[in-house]
């Protein structure tokens, strides 16, 4: 690595995590403990606004608490809960079919490793390992697109998919931050680390990073106008 350790970027992006607003999953395990419901947000949050998963898995939780609850509901009934979700026609049809799995497979239990839970239907490895560190608090790494953004943004590696960057990262990251690294790297993009025109001026990593495609020409100086992040 240049210019910083894993240690420093973790340390610099948790304390820019506790100004942030959670990510929904976080936030969903804050709110409770079952593995059931931060599962269901999960699946919900992909290729979603937060704000949107917010308020839909507030919606569905008055309806659903349990497996049984889910089961008795319709994939029409789903879809009306869990609307405009993005994809809620395919998100129901799996939100369906999980009680049966979850029943036939793993004794009506929610499994606690990342290759059992991608047996269950809408789950792949991104949902996966962020089950597993949230709801499990086991070691796991969750790679979406803020992870891989930033982590070759940054210079930590160079790869070309989310699941070459999670392989990379099980290799070289130290064990000890793999739980939280997803909610600081996506807390970090949804606030500062923009896909395009990133606020480079108000980035609490900008030393330890290598700016890896991004246009540097216009960027302010952080050093000459300091400006911290929201």
């Amino acid at each position: 690595m240049q210019g910083g350790t894993f240690a420093t970027i973790n340390r610099l992006l948790a304390a820019a995590y506790r100004r942030h607003k959670t990510p929904i999953v976080e936030l969903t395990k804050i709110r409770t403990a079952n593995p059931f419901l931060i599962l269901l947000t999960t699946i919900l949050s992909s290729r979603t606004r937060d704000e949107t998963t917010a308020q839909v898995s507030e919606r569905l939780f008055t309806r659903v608490r349990s497996p049984q609850d889910l089961q008795a509901l319709s994939v029409r009934e789903i879809e009306s809960l869990i609307y405009p979700i993005g994809f809620y026609h395919t998100k129901a049809r799996h939100l369906k079919q999980l009680p049966g799995v979850l029943r036939t497979r793993f004794n009506g239990s929610i499994p606690d490793s990342v290759e059992a839970l991608c047996e269950l239907p809408g789950v792949g490895r991104k949902v996966a390992n962020l089950v597993v560190a949230v709801a499990f608090n086991k070691p796991a790494i969750c790679v979406d697109v803020h992870v891989h953004r930033i982590c070759n943004r940054l210079g930590l590696l160079s790869t070309r998919s989310p699941f070459e960057t999670e392989m990379t990262l099980r290799r070289i990251l130290p064990k000890r931050y793999w739980i939280n690294w997803n909610a600081y790297l996506v807390s970090h993009g949804q606030a500062t680390c923009y896909p395009r025109n990133p606020r480079c001026d108000r980035c609490p990593v900008w030393r330890h990073c290598r700016r890896i495609g991004v246009n540097t020409r216009h960027l302010p100086n952080p050093e000459q106008n300091p400006k911290p992040a929201p």
